[in-house]
């Protein structure tokens, strides 16, 4: 059941005291989002429209037994840290001239032979800068996916980058020294941006995740961005929420004031939803990235969030929002050179919350970040119908938008960490 709000309506929410006041905000219970998958019904256009649904996962019994870093670095700073990694986690390192390989089917086809041999169960994936493209990404997706007969994905992937040698070696210790979070220490936040009186559905999810969070004993304090735009709309009250209003629908958060920053900077978790261009999610531009914060698991569902530094699909101009696309660093990299472990993100164009909250729902059932990629990935296959031959992109591209799209989402961390102890009501 979704209770619909108006403005002269005030629904007050009684376990834990949050009030909604506002017009055109649903508030659904999570229990009444519906679980989608490709035998189910299509969804009323409004659950569409607010992407209040969610992709059901599809689990896939991984028959490998060993940890494998799948490399093409060859640089002796970033392979001292790769080989660090392999010694803590018992693995082996598979190294490549180039990850670029991939993309061709004599790449793919020596990749799958090699892979086979060692009987992988975890596949950390360290590529070069210049490695990590959308095509690649692909073409890995076809490799993982014929090592059994099935469509699916055989393995629990995880991607491991970082913006310089420096910074790498920092991540893969913080991966090393990385101790899964209890639920009575886990301190999450919520981050939504709110374009329009009209769209306001990434609000909508923070009060979700608050009320989420609250059935589990936590608290969420919760950042709401509003454009100019958004001056009238909706607006979520209750402890430890702050509403931001910008000047300029270009004005973007480098900074926040003292209460909201220090919430910011305690939380471990942060989950965004909003839109995104190479360099701002939700609002958020990467210089307003806290440092030194205890930010160790980031989910967010904007686009272009983990957007290449070369891109083998034609360049947009524009973003959902109205947003220009400039040639900007990625926010995932900026935030993992910022302590961050994990972060959730999206070459391109993000479904938003349907994808982003399944990952979210796996780790805190005290799955690794790997078996919520694999599942999150083999659920799009098996909605979208993905088969062998059909993830690599045919070159030259002209198109601008593609159909794998939705296999472009990057989870960043080391596949084999489990992020949260399972949670408990």
């Amino acid at each position: 059941m979704i209770r619909s709000l108006s403005f002269v309506l005030v629904v007050t929410l009684s376990f834990h005291s949050q009030k909604l006041e506002a017009q055109f905000l649903d508030l659904p219970a999570l229990r009444d989002l519906p679980r989608i998958d490709r035998t189910s019904p299509r969804p009323d256009p409004s659950i569409l429209r607010n992407s209040a649904f969610i992709l059901n996962m599809k689990t896939h019994p991984v028959s490998g037994k060993n940890y494998v870093i799948l490399t093409d670095h060859d640089s002796p700073e970033f392979l001292s840290a790769i080989d660090k990694l392999s010694e803590y986690r018992n693995g082996e390192i598979l190294r490549l001239d180039d990850l670029g390989s991939v993309t061709e089917i004599g790449g793919r086809i020596s990749l799958q032979k090699r892979l086979l041999e060692l009987n992988p169960m975890y596949v950390a994936v360290a590529p070069k800068m210049d490695s990590y493209r959308e095509n690649v990404l692909l073409g890995l997706w076809e490799v993982f996916s014929s090592l059994d007969k099935d469509p699916f994905i055989d393995v629990y992937p995880g991607i491991l980058l970082a913006s310089n040698a420096e910074n790498f070696q920092r991540l893969i210790d913080r991966c090393i020294n990385y101790q899964t979070i209890p639920q009575k220490a886990l301190r999450p936040m919520a981050i939504s941006q709110v374009p329009s009186v009209m769209e306001t559905r990434s609000l909508q999810k923070a009060g979700i995740l608050r009320e989420m969070f609250a059935e589990y004993g936590l608290n969420t304090p919760a950042i709401a961005v509003y454009t100019p735009a958004a001056k009238n709309a909706a607006k979520l009250e209750g402890k430890d929420l702050w509403n931001v209003h910008l000047t300029s629908k270009g004005d973007y958060l480098e900074s926040f004031s003292a209460k909201p920053e220090r919430a910011l900077k305690a939380a471990q978790l942060v989950v965004m939803h909003g839109h995104g261009i190479p360099g701002m999610s939700c609002s958020i531009d990467i210089n307003g990235i806290p440092s030194n914060s205890a930010n160790r698991i980031v989910l967010t569902g904007s686009c272009f969030s983990a957007v290449p530094v070369k891109s083998d699909l034609p360049r947009l101009s524009s973003a959902p929002g109205g947003y220009k696309v400039d040639a900007r660093p990625a926010f995932a990299l900026e935030y993992l050179d910022k302590e961050a472990v994990v972060f959730f993100g999206h070459m391109r164009l993000s479904s938003g919350f349907p994808h982003l909250f399944p990952v979210l729902e796996n780790w805190m059932q005290g799955k690794s970040v790997g078996v919520a990629y694999q599942e999150l990935l083999n659920a799009i296959i098996d909605m979208r119908g993905f088969r062998a031959g059909e993830f690599v992109v045919p070159t030259p591209v002209t198109q601008r938008g593609i159909r794998q799209n939705s296999m472009l989402y990057v989870i960043f961390g080391d596949p084999a960490i489990r992020p949260f102890e399972k949670l408990e009501k």
